[in-house]
């Protein structure tokens, strides 16, 4: 029997295929946006229906050249894939299989360095206001954390972590990025690209020195829950993205 049975549970090998191929697309697309970081951060999918099970992209291969074959299939609770020759990024390892095991609700969990998130991330109160409609939409949604310790690839702050992204669409992680977590990969991208215009949002309006003009929070949460509607965006959004991809390049879908 194999360790990854219990992925029938979850996704069906068509379903299966489907996540590989929107992750994949979603580091290709990662890229273009100039979000990559060299071959170092990590976007992750959960497979089984109690996330133990999770896709991983491999150690230090380019944002722009992952394809949907490429991705790792890991089991959270086996270690040993850590000393075989396929083995994922410590840190990856440690971050992204401590998440899936500690919230399976978080399907897909997107880290990466974006400029105006990490912009925020760098500021002594890294708390995104609602400046506006892209900001506010964030309003209770994103959770912080500010111990920033190095590079992430122990139990402790694993967990430190998932207690501040539980219940949370953002995490802002001091000093260092952000991470973003969703049902779909669509629905986290977008999240993604809304945080990152959110970020650069209010670092602009900072840069001015001219006072905030902070929404109230009766207003700001309104605004929050009047996104609810329109979370069908990201789903058309995305089939769009991928049809751009589709024009230069269709090697994602392998």
């Amino acid at each position: 029997m194999s360790r990854f049975d219990h992925i029938r549970d979850g996704l069906d090998e068509g379903e299966l295929l489907a996540l590989r191929q929107d992750l994949a697309a979603a580091f290709r697309l990662c890229h273009k946006f100039g979000w990559s970081e060299s071959v170092g951060n990590h976007f992750s999918a959960a497979v089984s229906a109690d996330g133990r099970s999770f896709l991983l992209n491999p150690r230090w291969q380019h944002f722009a050249t992952v394809r949907a074959s490429d991705l790792l299939l890991l089991d959270a609770e086996d270690e040993s894939v850590m000393w075989s020759a396929n083995a994922p990024d410590p840190s990856a390892w440690a971050v992204h299989g401590g998440l899936h095991r500690a919230l399976p609700q978080a399907r897909v969990i997107l880290h990466c360095h974006s400029p105006y998130a990490t912009a925020l991330a760098c500021l002594k109160d890294p708390t995104l206001l609602p400046l506006d409609n892209n900001t506010a939409r964030f309003y209770g949604k994103t959770g912080y954390s500010l111990d920033f310790g190095g590079i992430s690839d122990n139990d402790d702050e694993v967990q430190h972590l998932a207690e501040a992204m539980r219940g949370m669409t953002a995490l802002v992680m001091g000093n260092h990025g952000v991470s973003i977590a969703g049902n779909t990969v669509a629905d986290a991208f977008e999240d993604l690209y809304f945080f990152e215009k959110a970020a650069k949002t209010q670092i602009l309006a900072l840069s001015t020195g001219q006072p905030l003009a902070v929404l109230s929070d009766a207003v700001a949460r309104n605004t929050a829950e009047g996104w609810i509607p329109y979370r069908g965006m990201a789903a058309k959004h995305f089939d769009y993205l991928k049809s751009a991809l589709d024009a230069d390049d269709r090697s994602w879908r392998d």
